[in-house]
């Protein structure tokens, strides 16, 4: 089974090169590293080269974009694996074994999708833990609950990409879950938990960046749920409050 790892970056030399590194020590050989770069200014492409010239299975691309799931878009548009995931350029996969693991999770079980835990880190020591997203088992009355997995630790088959599309441009912040609610309410698919740290995220991601952001992702959130008819505002109120467990 081929996998493809979808990263998206922007001036990220200061954390790129341990993204890739996580990356290309995984015990997973079959791995086709798909580089989405906003023209970046600084040494990230510099950066992909030095990989690039030890590794021949990268494709990039580096040209400005509409925001991130522009970029993610071009990715999917680019994807040749049987398995599609994303490692974005802030973070990295947990352990050497992670991709192995998804895999045989898949394989064994049968699934079209697979997802695991996600630890929220320290931007300058990835040792230091600042939240843990415990995910569970997937049964679909907890869409309706607010509950989703952690998207970057989400693993889906290249043909639930073809069945759904891509990421809706409409939503700034919130399409990964306006997407995430799509695929996950769709009977005939089958999802799986791996009960494992997946991928280590340093904090500061987009959606919590300023109080702004938080105000915008929660209209984007709640537009998604009525779209995709799961649920009603409590839905979008256990959403948020669900993410307090987090901390401790």
């Amino acid at each position: 089974m081929k996998i493809s790892i979808i990263t998206a970056t922007f001036n990220s030399e200061n954390s790129l090169k341990e993204t890739l590194n996580s990356l290309f020590n995984q015990d997973y050989n079959n791995i086709e590293s798909i580089i989405i770069d906003g023209n970046s200014t600084d040494s990230t492409l510099g950066i992909v080269e030095r990989f690039h010239n030890k590794s021949k299975n990268i494709k990039l691309i580096s040209e400005p974009d509409d925001g991130i799931y522009d970029a993610l878009n071009k990715g999917l548009a680019l994807a040749t694996g049987d398995l599609i995931g994303f490692v974005h350029s802030d973070d990295l996969l947990a352990s050497s074994e992670v991709i192995s693991e998804l895999v045989s999770e898949i394989q064994n079980e049968n699934l079209d999708g697979v997802y695991g835990d996600l630890q929220y880190v320290d931007k300058e020591n990835t040792n230091k833990i600042i939240r843990f997203w415990k995910s569970c088992e997937f049964k679909p009355n907890l869409l309706r609950e607010g509950w989703m997995p952690p998207h970057p630790t989400l693993f889906l088959k290249k043909e639930v990409y073809e069945k759904y599309g891509l990421f809706d441009l409409s939503f700034n912040i919130s399409a990964d879950y306006d997407f995430m609610l799509r695929v996950l309410n769709d009977s005939q698919l089958k999802f799986g938990y791996l009960p494992k740290v997946i991928t280590k995220m340093r904090v500061g991601g987009t959606s919590n960046r300023s109080l702004e952001n938080i105000i915008k992702k929660t209209r984007e959130d709640y537009r998604a749920i009525k779209i995709n008819k799961i649920g009603n505002f409590l839905t979008l109120i256990r959403k948020n409050t669900s993410k307090l467990k987090q901390f401790f």
